[in-house]
């Protein structure tokens, strides 16, 4: 055993070590990402799980009557005792810290507040009522107190004391209706007007385009008005629907009465969900969770992006990065084969390749003022000019849009493509370039048919570089076309379908939105965590299919590359 002791000087030459280290840091870096990431999934998924509502009496500072809440409790942290001493509130001595809730009371007609923060000291039994009632609501927040009667056409038509349950099967039901009528009118609002809308617009611009071409004549007037005159009778028929469907959406009501005692009346029209938390089952929390996560896939925001779902912004990165994909790899693949393939190897090959390298470190916002200085204001006002000359002043193409938002990204990760298919190429052996040329084909052919299909994984590599950097992307994309709420998708059923014209919306900048911006900042902190674990799967998703693609390319070249 003595005879196999290694000097210290040669267990480092022999590079032992050094393999620790790294796999050391390798597993730090595994540990840091997956708690990191579980860290984000925790507090974002958790959020739709219905909580059990709390109802307790809070001591009031100044000697008034306790004060009953109704709420959730959201969050507890502990606070220096000389804080709040600071702040006049009474703290024991000898205490250093105290714990305080914050509860989520919602009912922000009343209390002007979605949330309070209350001293756990101050907080008396906390009981669980099995019969407070939450409900979501489109507009001021969610609702948290008892249900005591039930309205139709503004007239009473039940009524039941606080802690009873009778009209609860009742209020389910009409709920359940007024949701099924307000889903009609969004599909008539949103869908069946907003494409009449569209069309008048072309119209609209149809004529001003014959005007300022002079060939507006009388039969081309004539023919634009029955369309217009068609379109505008589609349009009333469909807004008479429209208002019996809103007369029918506010037939019901509810009142309720509020952890104050105050009585409010809610329109079970602006009623998303109604349900009972402390009386709900294992079996329907769970049923409940689906429900509230796929609301937050398949929805629209609501309540300046605190509320519902994120659908549009989902789509909006998406199809971005789909466009991105197809704008970046063939200017990039065309790149790199021109310089390792044609260009002559000498100063200007090595410069352009370090301008190329360099490219990859600017820092994206500066892509971004490019995008905005050139693709919007140069070319699209170019385009505007040329081609939609009947839409001034309104800019088309002149602003920011999907169009420019993908270029900008395409440039921004163009050197990631050029670099990874350049290498892709340098490791093809020469001696298939020479068999393929002995062999009769010429240089274009041997380039097409033998050595791009086998640098194909090499350029998925690149793609999936680029995707991973440009779907998480959000400065740049703030100057050329994102926006905090799009009236509509690119990709709808109005010829030309396809708008690259229109603004979108980004899983990115909605994170830095809801998180900066918002103005209920309690309400926006889980949805900036459930957002960023979407992000994060968005992008692996995408990743995950370009990285089998690659390798399914990689096995079928794999017998040329031995």
């Amino acid at each position: 055993m003595r005879g196999m002791r290694i000097s210290m000087k040669d267990w480092v030459q022999s590079g032992s070590p050094w393999v620790w280290l790294n796999a050391g840091a390798v597993a730090i870096s595994v540990i840091m990402v997956v708690g990191l990431l579980a860290l984000i999934a925790v507090r974002g998924l958790a959020h739709f799980w219905p909580s059990d509502v709390v109802m307790t009496e809070v001591a009031s500072v100044d000697g008034r009557p306790p004060l009953t809440l109704i709420g959730e409790l959201v969050d507890q942290e502990s606070v220096p005792a000389s804080q709040l001493r600071s702040a006049g509130i009474k703290v024991p001595e000898g205490v250093e810290f105290a714990d305080r809730w914050l509860i989520k009371v919602g009912n922000r007609q009343a209390f002007g507040s979605d949330f309070k923060w209350v001293l756990d000291q101050h907080m008396g039994p906390k009981r669980y009522p099995a019969h407070l009632l939450v409900m979501e609501r489109r507009e001021w927040g969610n609702f948290y107190g008892y249900l005591i009667g039930l309205k139709e056409k503004g007239r009473l038509i039940g009524e039941q004391p606080v802690g009873k349950n009778d009209l609860w099967p009742e209020l389910e039901r009409r709920i359940q209706r007024a949701v099924e009528i307000y889903d009609q009118i969004e599909q008539i609002e949103k869908v069946e007007i907003g494409a009449i809308n569209y069309q008048i617009e072309q119209l609209r611009l149809k004529q001003k385009r014959l005007k300022l071409n002079d060939e507006l004549t009388a039969e081309a007037l004539d023919q634009l008005n029955a369309q217009r005159q068609t379109l505008k009778q589609r349009y009333e028929t469909l807004q008479q629907q429209r208002n019996q469907l809103y007369q029918q959406l506010n037939r019901d009501s509810m009142i309720g009465q509020l952890s104050d005692g105050q009585q409010v009346e809610v329109k079970l029209g602006q009623v998303v969900r109604a349900y009972q938390p402390n009386a709900m089952g294992v079996g329907e929390k769970v049923s409940f969770y689906v429900q509230k996560i796929w609301e937050f896939l398949s929805d629209d925001p609501r309540e300046a992006n605190t509320e519902g779902g994120i659908f549009p912004a989902i789509y909006g990165t998406v199809l971005m990065v789909l466009l991105m994909s197809v704008l970046v790899t063939p200017f990039g693949v065309i790149a790199a084969v021109y310089l390792r393939e044609y260009a002559k190897q000498g100063f200007i090959t090595r410069l352009i390749r370090i301008a190329v390298n360099n490219l990859a470190g600017v820092p994206s916002i500066v892509y971004g003022v490019f995008g905005l200085g050139f693709f919007v204001y140069f070319l699209g006002g170019a385009i505007d000019t040329a081609f939609f000359p009947e839409a001034a002043p309104s800019p088309v193409f002149g602003t920011g849009g999907l169009m420019w938002a993908s270029l900008t990204l395409a440039l921004l990760t163009l050197p990631v493509v050029i670099v990874a298919t350049e290498e892709g190429l340098s490791r093809i052996p020469r001696s298939v370039r020479e068999g393929s040329l002995a062999l009769g084909a010429t240089k274009a052919e041997t380039l097409w048919r033998v050595v791009l299909p086998m640098a194909s994984p090499a350029m998925m590599t690149g793609l999936i570089l680029a995707v991973a950097r440009a779907a998480g992307e959000v400065a740049p994309l703030m100057l050329v076309g994102v926006v905090k709420l799009a009236p509509s998708l690119p990709l709808d059923g109005n010829a030309p379908f396809l708008h690259l014209d229109r603004k979108f919306m980004h899983l990115g900048f909605h994170i830095y939105d809801v998180g900066f911006q918002s103005p209920n900042v309690e309400a926006a902190r889980p949805l900036v965590y459930a957002t960023a674990l979407l992000l994060v799967i968005v992008i692996g998703l995408l990743n995950v299919a370009a990285i089998a693609i690659r390798n399914r390319l990689r096995e079928k070249y794999k017998a040329l590359e031995s």
